[in-house]
């Protein structure tokens, strides 16, 4: 572009050049020389150096090591009645004084008083190897019922005699094979289903539509003992584990007397212990109790665990005394002769 620009103002002032720019006709003829130098062309540019994957990990788990904060251990007791709670531990209250003062919350606020009292129990579902315990569900009959609601029990025997038994004790439903039809069909539908161990291998249908109310002797749903199985399962309290690891279930009502409560409280607690496997340490990490509209109150286990453990070490420490007194008498035998 400069050569052309150069040759056409050197037509132009050919005629002066001399005396208006001294010079010129060796600055334009030099000029398209030096314009027209290109800069040698790159065959190939740079490659970006690109991050290996390793080196960003590790950079990533050097900073999470370095935000790690330190908290300072917290306070056991507050001083003041006004305190921030998370300074200091959550405190832990005996059954008893616990629903007095739920029974408490529930005057103050005046609420309805027939609530609903319920519990959170947190589990330690860890086995060893990474194994956990299967989640799991249960029914339990409580010393005071707390509700005049009744489930609905299928019963399925060929058996007449078992049969009528099974209706005079409250069987919603009672039959046998001619049932899986209308269970499929979902032409009944009832909340629970036991039966007798006869029927069992003409009852395989129904398993995956049953599932986890398909008849077991592992949730004594399966067995001999009708009038048992509907009492428990008509008038029983159902609870299953949710979330992997806790039970959240009501146990009565806030207007039945403290005895009571705790009592029930107690029954649930023994019942879910009864899944724990033998070789693991304590199963109920956690206990809260609350009513309908109150606060979760955390408990003392001291007293509400089954003392399983204790009874069969007492036994284990009574076999080893008996036999030392025994070895006390052989050696004074002889001493006495």
């Amino acid at each position: 572009m400069a050569a052309p620009v150069g040759r056409c103002l050197w037509r132009a002032l050919a005629p002066r050049r001399g005396w208006v720019f001294p010079g010129l006709d060796q600055r334009l003829a030099a000029a398209p020389a030096v314009v027209s130098a290109a800069p040698p062309a790159r065959p190939y540019a740079a490659a970006a150096k690109t991050a290996k994957k390793g080196s960003q990990k590790t950079k990533q788990e050097e900073k999470k090591k370095k935000q790690v904060t330190r908290r300072w251990p917290l306070m056991s007791k507050p001083v003041d009645d006004v305190y921030l709670t998370w300074y200091y531990e959550r405190p832990s209250y005996d059954v008893e004084e616990a629903v007095g003062m739920l029974k408490k919350f529930q005057e103050l606020d005046f609420t309805y008083p027939k609530q609903y009292v319920y519990i959170n129990v947190f589990l330690d579902m860890a086995l060893q190897k990474k194994k956990k315990v299967d989640p799991f569900a249960s029914n339990v009959l409580l010393p005071y019922r707390f509700t005049d609601e009744t489930n609905k029990v299928l019963v399925f025997t060929e058996n007449e005699q078992e049969a009528e038994i099974a209706r005079e004790n409250g069987a919603a439903v009672v039959g046998g094979v001619e049932l899986i039809k209308w269970i499929l069909e979902d032409e009944i539908q009832v909340d629970f289903y036991v039966a007798v161990p006869a029927i069992m291998p003409k009852l395989i249908p129904l398993r995956n539509k049953l599932r986890r109310k398909y008849p077991s002797t592992k949730r004594n749903s399966l067995g001999h003992d009708i009038p048992k199985m509907l009492q428990l399962f008509r008038e029983g309290l159902e609870y299953m584990v949710e979330d992997e690891r806790v039970i959240k279930t009501r146990i009565a009502r806030l207007d039945m007397p403290t005895e009571q409560i705790v009592a029930n409280l107690k029954a649930v607690i023994q019942d879910i212990c009864t899944f724990k496997p033998s070789t693991q340490g304590p199963f109920v990490q956690k206990l809260v109790i609350r009513s309908s509209t109150s606060e979760g109150l955390l408990l003392n286990l001291d007293g509400l665990l089954p003392q399983v453990e204790k009874a069969e070490g007492e036994k284990n420490v009574g076999d080893e005394e008996e036999p030392a007194e025994d070895e006390e008498k052989h050696v004074q035998e002889p001493v006495s002769t």
